[in-house]
C-alpha cells in the first residue's frame, strides 16, 4: 500500500542523505554482479559488504544489506529481459531508487513510522486512507519489510506490505475462464456466463478520437499532445480488468473453487495477428490485452489464497470435450463463427462454452458434460448472459439473465 507524507526540510535532508549513499552502493553492488556473473544475494553481500561498510561508516549496516538484495533483484530481472530480447542497455541503470527497509531500519505504529538515517532516527506521520484501514481491522498485519522513495516538494512516498495467515484452501470444485476480445466466459456451477466487457467498442472509439485529433498535425505540437494526453483508454481497460478479476475470484473463494485459465504463450497477440490481414482486427486483438488479464486475475487470486491452474489452450474451441472429434463452425458472416456442430454426435457447441468445459476437463475435472441441443451448451435457447460490469458489482454474487 502506497502512503504519501509531506514531511519538513530536516527530515527530508537526512533521508535525501540515506538515499545518496543507498545509490552509492547499489550501483557498486550491481556492477560487481555484473563482473562476477552472479545474481545471488549471498554471493554480492559476501562480496561488496566490507568495502561498502569502510565508504559509509555513518550509515547504518542494514542499508548495505538492503542494496544489495535490491541488486539482486534487479540483475534477476534484467537477465530475464536479455533472454526473451527485451533489454536494451548492456546492463541494469539505475535512475530511479527506491529504498529497501528491514525490521532494522524501520519501526511502524499508527502514530508514527521511524526510519534510520546516518545520525538518528526521523519520524513521519501519514494520514491513512480508508483501504488502510479495510485491511488493518479484517486481521492483515503489517509485514517487517518496507520501502520508501524520496520525491519532489518534500513528499515521501512509503510502502507499507500487508501480509496474513491464511488457512490451508481446500478446493471442491473447479471455475474455468475463457478469455475473449470482448468478454469473458465463466462455467459456475456447470452453468456458462458471458461476462461483457465492452473492449472493442473502447479500443475503436479511442483509435477513431485519436485520428481525429492527429490527422494533419504533428505529435509534436503542444495542443495535440495535451489532447492525447486527456485519452483514457488504458485507465478504462485496467478499471474493467480490475473489476473482473475481482468478481471472478470471490466468486472461487467463496465457493471454494480452483480458477483454471488458459496458459497463454509470450507475446499472445503478436502470434494471433501474424496471419490477419484486416488492420481493424489486428489493432483490437493487439490492444485486447489478453496476458494482462491473466495476470489480474491470478494477481487477485494470490490476495485471496485462490489457486490457479494454467492448461494448455491448444484446439480449446475446436474439439468436442465428449467425443473427442472436430467441431464445425457454421459460417454466419463474421470473423469467427460462434456456434458450430460436433462431427461425431451432432450436438450444437458455442465456441466459448465448449473452451470452457475443455479447459475443466484439463484441469482434471471429472464432472459429466451435458448432451443434448437442450443443454445449457446450446446457446439459442440456454446461453445465459451476465449483466454488465458496472451493475453486477453491486449484486452479491453473479446474476443470471437469459438472453
Amino acid at each position: 500500500m502506497k502512503l504519501r507524507v509531506k514531511v519538513d526540510y530536516k527530515t527530508y535532508s537526512a533521508l535525501k542523505e540515506v538515499e545518496k549513499e543507498y545509490r552509492e552502493v547499489l550501483e557498486e553492488a550491481i556492477n560487481y554482479g555484473l563482473s562476477n556473473k552472479t545474481t545471488s544475494f549471498t554471493r554480492i553481500k559476501a562480496g561488496v559488504y566490507k568495502t561498502e561498510r569502510e565508504k559509509h561508516k555513518d550509515l547504518p549496516s542494514h542499508y548495505i544489506y538492503t542494496a544489495c538484495e535490491d541488486a539482486s533483484e534487479r540483475l534477476d530481472s534484467f537477465e530475464k529481459l536479455k533472454k526473451r530480447g527485451r533489454s536494451y542497455t548492456e546492463k541494469p541503470s539505475v535512475r530511479r531508487v527506491t529504498i529497501h527497509l528491514d525490521d532494522h531500519l524501520w519501526k511502524f505504529s499508527l502514530d508514527t513510522i521511524s526510519i534510520s538515517t546516518k545520525r538518528s532516527r526521523v519520524f513521519i506521520s501519514p494520514t491513512f486512507p480508508k483501504i488502510f484501514w479495510r485491511y488493518y481491522n479484517k486481521g492483515w498485519r503489517i509485514a517487517s519489510e518496507a520501502r520508501f522513495r524520496l520525491m519532489k516538494g518534500n513528499v515521501v512516498e512509503f510502502y507499507v506490505i500487508f501480509k496474513k495467515d491464511v488457512k490451508p484452501y481446500e478446493p471442491k470444485g473447479f471455475i474455468p475462464v475463457d478469455l475473449n476480445e470482448n468478454s469473458v466466459s465463466v462455467l459456475v456451477d456447470g452453468k456458462p456466463m458471458l461476462l461483457e466487457t465492452n473492449t472493442k467498442k473502447i479500443t475503436l472509439g479511442y483509435e477513431y478520437r485519436r485520428k481525429a485529433i492527429t490527422t494533419g498535425k504533428s505529435t509534436k505540437d503542444r495542443e495535440v499532445r495535451r489532447k492525447l494526453k486527456r485519452l483514457r483508454e488504458r485507465d478504462k481497460k485496467v478499471d474493467i480488468r480490475r473489476k473482473l478479476a475481482k468478481l471472478i475470484v470471490k466468486e472461487a473463494f467463496e465457493s471454494r473453487s480452483v480458477i483454471v485459465l488458459e496458459d497463454l504463450p509470450r507475446r499472445t497477440p503478436e502470434h494471433m495477428i501474424k496471419d490477419v490481414k484486416d488492420k481493424q482486427l489486428r489493432l483490437r486483438i493487439y490492444r485486447a490485452a489478453f496476458s494482462s488479464m491473466k495476470n489480474a486475475i491470478i494477481e487477485k487470486a494470490r490476495e485471496f489464497g485462490v489457486p490457479v491452474v494454467l492448461v494448455n489452450p491448444s484446439h480449446t474451441s475446436t474439439v468436442c470435450p465428449v467425443h473427442g472429434t472436430k467441431i464445425v463452425y457454421q459460417l454466419d458472416g463474421g470473423d469467427a463463427p460462434r456456434v458450430g456442430v460436433c462431427e461425431k454426435g451432432k450436438e450444437k457447441w458455442h465456441r466459448d462454452v465448449v473452451a470452457l468445459y475443455n479447459l475443466a476437463k484439463r484441469a482434471g475435472d471429472v464432472s459429466p458434460v451435458p448432451l443434448g441441443s437442450k443443454e445449457s451448451h446450446d446457446p439459442p435457447i440456454r446461453w445465459l448472459r451476465a449483466k454488465y460490469l458496472h451493475s453486477i458489482m453491486n449484486e452479491h454474487k453473479m446474476i443470471e439473465m437469459k438472453v
